[in-house]
C-alpha cells in the first residue's frame, strides 16, 4: 500500500521505516527532527483518486489542495481503499502533477504566520514558534469506513464569528450596537479600551463606561482587548499601563493589538521596560490569544470563507467588486496587491504614503511632497506593473499569507503557549454579508473570523453598519437578520472567537485508531461530533 516513506527538512532527506500492526494499521517508526519544520513524502504503490476537502465533500485529486489540522485528513486510492492519518495535526498536500504522492507538512512557511513591528514601525512576516511533539503517527486502512470530526459545535456547519475593533466606539453606538445584536442574537468578541486615554473625548473605555461594557457581557458577548487605551501615551506611563494592568472582570483571554502601541504583540520587542517580563504578564492577566494584524484578506462578493484558498486571489477578490466601478476597483485591486499579493513592506509603505498624499491634496503642500508623491507613485508603478501585464496567470495565484489558510495556530513565547489568530477584513456587510456569501458559506462548511469596525464612521466606507452615524443602515440590518434566521435554524454556529477556540482547537489533539476488523474509532474522549465516510 505504502511504497515508501521520507522525511524532507532544509536541503536533506532520508527514508523513514514503517511498520504494519496489523492489516489496517501503519505506524512510523520513531523519528527525531531538530528542525523546526519538515516534511514527510509519503508514496503510495497506486495513484490517490480523491481527498476529502475542507468543505467535508470528496474533490478529485487533479484539482490538487491542503488540508489543515481543522479539516479531514482521509483520501482515496484508485484501488477504492481508504486512508486516514491517525492524527489531525499538519498539514496534508495533494499535487496534480504526482497523484501518487502525499506530502504531509509540519510548520510550513507561511502556516503559521506573524507580524512584528520594528522601532521603525517597518512590518516584517515571522513564522510562529510552536513544538512538534509527535508521537505514534500513522496511518489507518478502514475496511469500511473512515470518521471525520466537525469543527462546528452545530454538527458540519459553518462558523460566523465577529471580533470588532472599537476604534470609534462611543456610549451612544455602543448602546445602538448592542441593541442591534441582542436583536438578532448575534454574538461578537468586542474590543474595548481599558483606559480612557484619547484625543477624542467621546471615545468610550471601560474607565469612564463600564456599565456599559458589563452590559455587554450579560448579553454573552466576549470582550477583548483592543490594546489599552486608544491613544499612545509617553514611553514611561505606556510601561506602566502594560505592567500594572488588571482584568476588570475574570476570563478576558483575548488581546487585539490597535496603532502603534509599544505594548502591542507585534512590538513588544523593540522596548527593553516591556520584552523581559511580557508574556508571564500577559499570562498571569490571562492574555492567551493574540490578533497581530493579518487578514487573509478582504470580505467582497465571493470571498468571505477563510478555510477555502480560491477565495483569496486577485481574480476571486475582482469578481466580487468588479460591480463597483472603475475608480472604486482600481482603488480596492492596488490595496489588495500591496497588503496580500505581495507580503513584504515595500508596497504596503508606498500604498500609505500615497493615500496620505491624496487624502491631504486638497491641502496646501510642498513642492518637496510634490515631488515625493511623483517619486513614490511611479515606484508603485513599477511594483504593480508585472502583476497587470501577466494578470491572467497572476490572478489565480493564492495570496501567501492564506495558502495553508490559518484561522488560528499555537505559538510559544519563553516556552509559554498561546493562539494567535489571522482574520478576514469585513468594512462593507452589504457585500461580505449579502445572502449569497451566507449561503456559500454555509454550502461550503466554512468559516470565517471577521476584522470589523461596527462604528466606524468614514464617509468613504460603503455598506456600514451606521448609515449617517447613528441610524443603522437598513439593507446591513437585514443581511444580519438572514444570519440570525441561519443560527436559529442550525446551519451555522455563532461563537465569540474565546468559544471557537476552546471548541475547534481540540481537533488538533485528536487521534484515531483501527482494530484489526478495520474499524475505526477515536481514542481520546472529548466530546467531539464525528460521522462515517465513505
Amino acid at each position: 500500500m505504502i511504497k515508501s516513506i521520507q522525511l524532507l527538512y532544509a536541503d536533506t532527506s532520508k527514508s523513514l521505516s514503517f511498520t504494519h500492526v496489523h492489516e489496517h494499521k501503519i505506524i512510523i517508526d520513531d523519528f527525531a527532527v531538530q528542525e523546526a519544520s519538515f516534511t514527510l513524502k509519503v508514496e503510495f504503490n497506486c495513484n490517490i483518486t480523491f481527498f476529502r476537502n475542507h468543505d467535508y465533500k470528496w474533490k478529485e485529486i487533479n484539482h490538487g489542495g491542503f488540508s489543515n489540522w481543522y479539516s479531514p485528513k482521509i483520501l482515496k486510492l484508485d484501488s477504492g481503499q481508504l486512508i486516514q492519518a491517525n492524527q489531525q495535526v499538519g498539514i496534508w498536500e495533494y499535487q496534480k502533477k504526482q497523484t501518487s504522492v502525499l506530502l504531509w507538512h509540519f510548520n510550513p512557511y507561511n502556516s503559521g504566520p506573524i507580524v512584528n513591528y520594528d522601532a521603525d514601525n517597518t512590518k516584517h512576516i515571522v513564522q510562529s514558534n510552536s513544538d512538534n511533539v509527535l508521537t505514534s503517527l500513522g496511518f489507518l486502512l478502514p475496511k469500511e469506513s473512515a470518521l471525520e470530526v466537525s469543527r462546528s459545535k452545530i454538527p458540519f456547519s459553518a462558523i460566523a464569528c465577529f471580533t470588532d475593533h472599537c476604534d470609534f466606539d462611543t456610549l451612544e453606538n455602543l448602546k445602538e450596537q448592542r441593541v442591534f445584536f441582542r436583536t438578532h442574537d448575534i454574538k461578537l468578541t468586542k474590543g474595548f479600551f481599558l483606559y480612557h486615554y484619547s484625543k477624542r473625548q467621546e471615545i468610550a473605555s471601560w474607565e469612564h463606561n463600564a456599565d456599559e461594557f458589563n452590559a455587554w457581557v450579560n448579553d454573552n458577548h466576549e470582550l477583548a482587548y483592543h490594546s489599552l487605551s486608544q491613544s499612545i501615551k509617553p514611553i514611561e506611563d505606556a510601561c506602566e499601563d502594560v505592567k500594572n494592568f488588571e482584568p476588570p472582570i475574570e476570563d478576558i483571554p483575548t488581546w487585539i493589538d490597535h496603532g502603534f502601541q509599544p505594548y502591542n504583540f507585534t512590538a513588544y520587542k523593540n522596548h527593553d521596560d516591556i520584552e523581559p517580563q511580557y508574556t508571564r504578564q500577559m499570562q498571569e492577566k490571562g492574555v492567551r490569544h493574540f490578533w497581530n494584524y493579518l487578514d487573509s484578506g478582504t470580505a467582497a462578493i465571493g470571498v468571505i470563507n477563510q478555510v477555502n484558498p480560491k477565495h483569496f486571489t486577485l481574480g476571486t477578490y475582482y469578481n466580487g467588486i468588479k460591480h463597483l466601478g472603475f475608480k472604486s476597483v482600481m482603488s480596492k485591486l492596488i490595496k489588495a496587491i500591496c497588503f496580500h499579493y505581495y507580503t513584504d513592506n515595500q508596497g504596503l509603505i508606498l500604498y500609505r504614503k500615497i493615500a496620505k498624499y491624496v487624502k491631504t491634496s486638497k491641502k496646501r503642500v510642498s513642492f518637496d511632497r510634490h515631488f515625493k508623491f511623483v517619486f513614490n507613485l511611479v515606484k508603485l508603478i513599477a511594483l504593480l506593473a508585472p502583476v497587470f501585464l501577466f494578470w491572467n496567470r497572476n490572478k489565480k495565484k493564492t495570496y501567501p499569507l492564506a495558502k495553508y489558510t490559518p484561522l488560528f495556530f499555537n505559538h510559544s513565547i519563553d516556552g509559554m503557549p498561546f493562539k494567535v489568530f489571522q482574520t478576514i477584513e469585513m468594512i462593507d456587510f452589504k457585500m461580505a454579508l449579502g445572502k449569497a456569501n451566507i449561503d456559500m458559506l454555509i454550502a461550503e462548511s466554512g468559516v470565517f473570523i471577521a476584522h470589523t469596525y461596527f462604528s466606524a464612521p468614514m464617509n468613504y466606507h460603503q455598506g456600514k453598519l451606521f448609515q449617517d452615524g447613528i441610524s443603522i443602515d437598513k439593507e446591513v440590518s437585514a443581511c444580519f437578520k438572514y444570519i440570525s434566521e441561519m443560527i436559529a435554524s442550525k446551519r451555522l454556529w455563532n461563537p465569540t472567537f474565546n468559544e471557537l477556540v476552546n471548541y475547534m482547537g481540540k481537533l488538533e489533539n485528536v487521534r484515531f485508531d483501527s482494530d484489526a476488523d478495520g474499524t475505526i474509532t477515536i481514542e481520546n474522549e472529548d466530546d467531539f461530533i464525528f460521522r462515517a465516510v465513505r
